[in-house]
């Protein structure tokens, strides 16, 4: 399952030796009810590998202002504390597998 992602948590979670997926996402979004099971799956996937989370865009002001969320969904991929990748707007799995993999290598 996904993690519930706050800006309470957010900065600890950026600072672990896994890589980090952030899917900034809101209740009344219909694209990120669309993604929203394909990030469960990922979670799921990926669970010892790395942290994959949601994080709402209504609760959590500081991390989605640092970051620029603008529109949602929009999902970042962390590495070593760094942002390396990003997709805003709803995709595929395949697409999404592929990015999340890369942060492994």
């Amino acid at each position: 399952m996904a993690l519930v992602i706050t800006d309470s948590n957010f900065d600890e979670l950026l600072q672990s030796n896994k890589p980090l997926v952030v899917d900034f996402w809101a209740e009344w979004c219909g694209p990120c009810k669309m993604i929203g099971p394909i990030v469960e799956e990922l979670a799921h996937e990926f669970e010892e590998k790395v942290i994959i989370g949601k994080m709402d865009v209504d609760d959590n002001n500081d991390v989605t202002t640092r970051y620029g969320i603008r529109n949602i969904p929009t999902l970042l991929f962390f590495k070593n504390g760094q942002l390396v990748d990003k997709q805003v707007g709803a995709a595929q799995k395949s697409a999404l597998a592929q990015k999340v993999e890369s942060l492994l290598q």
